[in-house]
């Protein structure tokens, strides 16, 4: 490891554009070689923990999901952000490490293992004498495993990861400098000191990361004397409530952090839309402590193109509350998706733009189907089909509207929109884009309605994650020809 209090300070900016852009929050991060390997929350959708890797810290490539079948991750009844809170990723004597909280499936938090990173991984073991969120891990000198939590303060034990058993009393560790909700910690040798880093203020405006430092991973911890490392909070910054870090050395010894953030647009107060996003920032030492140094950022993020493909479901679709295979099956030319008399089933992926068109075509001569942008069930936007009808419906709370209708036919594309906002820059109608419902035919596109997309934001509807756009199906079984994404920002 670098001596930290060899290297040179350098103060920087925050980054504008996110390395995972849409809902990818509380980024987990660690390195085999010269390899990163990064998860993120997932909250009511599975498969859960979604998993990426990367050389450079900024192009990552997804290669799937920790928990990818039903034995490892219990959503039933799961509410919009409940299920999988933050994770921890490492990697220890040859094998990678994931701790993580399902808030759904208690009590305790779930502990899963892997030689490769893409799979198989373990069955969770379940560790039940601490309770709270946000589990690490680390292990100290003489190789025992500690876990790390949030629990109305940060706390600590030595945990036998094989059997999920405490092998010590859990104790307070530190509690942060003053902020609200301390969570989130990481703890870190570097040099002769260990760090402990959390995140404070909750997640949202006052959202800071700090750290603390002591001889030994069990303290005494004392605080950085400049905090916060990391915040927006009070600044124009357009990407703000930054928090929830992790650390990760490069091979040539520079260091790195990733972060959540969120790009709030529109008229005060602001609206964001995508969900908490993740970002990412070199980091120098001054002094013992960190100091972040500048953004690691792409120059532009290209446009996307993808597809709900044939015979096979990617790893960017997932399920509300099911597993896609669960309620999906392709029969011949076309995806059938079955509501299974429990209510309304969704399948689909994260919204990663600002501006995107989705497209789908629907037959729904044996249910109801939709195809829809959603923040959750109670805020969403749907081309809803039933029979030979199509009703473009918004959904805001306990208000339902149909905006407008159309006849459905064999040849009918559903379509949904996401364009920028018309009202003037400074009006206080600006909300951060518009939704735009239409349906094409040979004939042309019939557009039917728009709707300020302030009301699928989390400041409208509240909760953790972020857009989603996919297919749902009410009753009965539908038919899915086709689902098509294209992004850009």
């Amino acid at each position: 490891m670098t001596d930290p209090e060899a290297v040179p300070p350098t103060d920087g900016v925050l980054p504008t554009r996110p390395v995972l852009g849409g809902f990818h929050p509380d980024p987990t991060v660690c390195r085999v070689d010269d390899v990163f390997y990064l998860a993120c929350s997932s909250f009511e959708y599975a498969p859960g923990v979604p998993l990426f890797r990367s050389r450079d810290l900024v192009t990552w490539e997804r290669i799937g999901s920790v928990m990818d079948r039903p034995a490892q991750l219990a959503l039933t009844g799961a509410a919009p952000s409940a299920g999988v809170y933050a994770p921890t990723l490492r990697h220890h004597d040859g094998t990678f490490f994931l701790v993580t909280t399902n808030v759904s499936d208690g009590p305790g938090h779930l502990l899963m293992t892997a030689t490769d990173p893409t799979g198989p991984w373990s069955d969770p073991v379940r560790i039940r004498g601490a309770g709270g969120i946000d589990p690490d891990l680390a292990w100290d000198e003489d190789g025992r495993c500690l876990l790390t939590w949030s629990d109305d303060g940060i706390f600590q034990a030595v945990l036998d990861p094989a059997t999920g058993g405490l092998r010590s009393e859990p104790r307070p560790l530190w509690s942060g400098t003053g902020g609200r909700d301390p969570e989130g910690p990481h703890l870190y040798r570097v040099g002769r000191w260990w760090y402990l880093m959390v995140a404070e203020g909750g997640t949202g405006p006052g959202h800071a990361v700090t750290i603390a430092r002591g001889p030994s991973p069990t303290g005494p911890f004392e605080a950085c004397p400049h905090p916060p490392l990391l915040t927006a909070r009070g600044t124009p910054e357009p990407v703000q409530n930054t928090g929830h870090a992790d650390l990760v050395e490069r091979l040539d010894g520079s260091w790195a952090m990733v972060f959540l953030g969120v790009r709030p647009s529109g008229s005060f107060p602001g609206w964001h839309v995508l969900g908490r996003e993740t970002f990412a920032a070199d980091v120098v030492w001054r002094d013992g402590w960190p100091v972040v140094a500048g953004p690691v950022e792409p120059r532009a993020r290209p446009p996307v193109r993808a597809a709900l493909g044939e015979g096979a479901l990617g790893p960017d679709w997932v399920g509300a509350g099911v597993f896609p295979d669960q309620v999906l099956r392709w029969s011949r030319d076309r995806w059938r998706m079955a509501s299974g008399g429990t209510g309304r089933v969704f399948v689909g992926r994260r919204q990663e733009h600002r501006t995107v068109v989705v497209r789908a075509g629907i037959d729904a001569d044996g249910g109801a189907g939709a195809l829809e942008i959603r923040i959750d069930p109670g805020h969403r936007v749907a081309l809803e089909v039933d029979g030979g009808r199509i009703r473009a419906v918004a959904r805001a709370g306990p208000l339902t509207t149909v905006l407008g209708e159309a006849p459905a036919s064999a040849d009918t594309v559903l379509e949904l929109r996401v364009v920028e906002p018309t009202a003037p820059q400074y009006s206080r109608e600006r909300g951060p884009d518009v939704i735009v419902a239409a349906v094409r035919t040979p004939r042309g596109t019939t557009e039917l309605a728009r709707l300020d997309g302030r009301y699928l934001s989390t400041e409208v509807a509240g909760g953790f994650t972020g857009r989603m756009v996919g297919v749902s199906c009410a009753s009965g079984e539908i038919g899915v020809r086709f689902v098509e994404y294209r992004g850009a920002d």
